[in-house]
């Protein structure tokens, strides 16, 4: 029983064997025709799980293999490309006389120049009758622009034309009346004068009487009495007289004061008249308004606005230049300019004036440069306009240049790599103009030598200022 049974076992597992080999065959066949069902996969999973890792585990290794050998000659490739690439032969430049044409580059705005922009107000208090401006209206010198009520201001005149009336007939009383007060003073002291001349011959021939005895010392007396009550008529008539010019002279002056001081109050308040009627004082184009009929205007420290009038007529440019450029720039030098409002025109002008105070803003430092506008703008220019402007510096010539790209930075220092024997060795220099790729050489280079062109990577020196 026991041999049958274990030959019974051999023949299970050898028809296993062939079944099991049979199913490899047959799956082989299958993944190399089709896509494996899942009942294959299910059937046959470890072989399918031991081939998907075998190529894994080959793959490591290679990756690994690569990336030690390839790795440095990588980085050995790419460090001889750049340092092949970066080696090309530099260029080179002489140094030579160059004509330099400079000018400057800054941006401003058009402005109305200094009387050509007036804000018209009221002087006095009061209530706007008549508004005759509106915004864009042209105005000539004296054209009446608005009216403020003017009632009591004329009552105020008349008053005044009473009191100068009234002290001029002051004054011309003074003028008929004193001067007869005056004469009859004059005829009072003649006539003393006669009287005292009588009494004092009296006096003579009473005296020359008396020594003979001829009269009595009464009559001699009274002869005496009579001659000093005509001299003291006589002192008094001219005191009269005296005191008759000098209040003859006094009340005049004083009359005289009186029409002064009543004709000056006519005038005050005539000229107090004529701040109630606003006149434009600049001929120009009404630019604002700033009142409206019937509203009440109150004239204090400072008078309150109606109308902005701006001459178009005399406009100019404030340019804002650079600190930098500025020691360039000189009264005179011609200019140039255009507005976003008309591109492709250009504007001609000369500048007329540098203002000493810098214009500092966001920590930048600018100076106003004013530029009078020489071609014709009628229509075209209005102010606030944003310019672009050019400003061209004189024209120098056989100037000593080298390109700017030549020229660096080191240490503080302005240098050039100078060409000598085959060497490149460092020269300090001192710069001036700058004229597009080329920059002037105040001091340091002779004509004709050579340097290197080639400056990148290194600071670029600022212009400095023409001595």
């Amino acid at each position: 029983m026991s041999i049958d049974r274990t030959g019974t076992v051999d023949d299970d597992r050898h028809a296993a064997g062939v079944r099991t080999a049979r199913g490899d065959r047959a799956a082989d066949a299958a993944r190399s025709h089709s896509v494996p069902t899942r009942s294959t996969a299910e059937a046959f999973p470890r072989p399918l799980r031991r081939n998907r890792r075998r190529p894994k585990r080959r793959l490591v290794p290679l990756l690994l293999l690569v990336a030690v050998v390839g790795g440095p000659v990588a980085w050995w490739w790419y460090a001889n490309r750049s340092s092949g690439a970066t080696e090309s032969p530099r260029s080179t430049a002489t140094v030579a006389r160059h004509d330099f044409s400079s000018s400057v580059l800054a941006t401003g705005a058009i402005r109305a120049q200094v009387g050509a922009e007036v804000r018209v107000g009221a002087r006095i208090s009061g209530k706007v009758e008549r508004l005759y401006a509106n915004i864009g209206d042209p105005v000539v010198k004296g054209q009446v622009v608005a009216e403020i009520e003017k009632a009591d201001l004329e009552a105020l005149v008349a008053q005044r034309r009473a009191e100068l009336d009234l002290a001029e007939a002051k004054l011309a009383a003074v003028a008929s009346l004193l001067p007869k007060e005056i004469e009859k003073a004059r005829l009072d002291l003649e006539e003393c004068q006669a009287t005292h001349t009588l009494a004092e011959k009296a006096l003579g021939r009473a005296r020359r009487l008396r020594e003979t005895d001829a009269v009595s010392l009464d009559d001699l007396d009274q002869a005496e009495e009579r001659h000093g009550v005509s001299t003291a008529r006589l002192a008094s008539a001219r005191k009269a007289l005296e005191l008759a010019e000098t209040r003859y002279a006094e009340d005049l002056r004083q009359a005289r004061a009186e029409v002064a001081r009543a004709a000056s109050a006519v005038e005050n308040a005539e000229v107090q008249l004529s701040y109630a009627t606003i006149t434009a004082p600049i001929d120009g184009v009404i630019a604002s308004v700033s009142t409206e009929e019937g509203e009440t205007v109150a004239a204090g420290m400072q008078a309150p606005t109606f109308v902005t009038i701006i001459d178009l007529d005399r406009l100019q440019v404030d340019a804002y230049v650079d600190e930098v450029d500025i020691g360039k720039v000189k009264v005179g030098q011609r200019a140039a300019f255009t507005v976003d409002a008309f591109p492709a025109m250009e504007f001609e002008g000369k500048v007329s004036a540098i203002y000493p105070k810098a214009i500092i803003q966001d920590n930048v430092v600018n100076y106003d440069v004013v530029i009078d506008v020489e071609t014709p703008y009628e229509g075209l220019l209005r102010p606030e306009m944003t310019a672009s402007v050019t400003i061209f510096l004189e024209k120098r010539e056989g100037v000593l240049a080298v390109p700017a790209g030549a020229v660096q930075r080191e240490r503080g220092r302005t240098v050039v790599y100078v060409l000598a024997e085959g060497r490149a060795e460092p020269r300090e220099i001192k710069v001036g103009w700058r004229d597009g790729e080329w920059i002037e050489v105040a001091a340091g280079l002779e004509e004709g030598e050579t340097l290197l062109r080639d400056a990148r990577g290194r600071e670029q020196p600022k212009d400095q200022e023409l001595p």
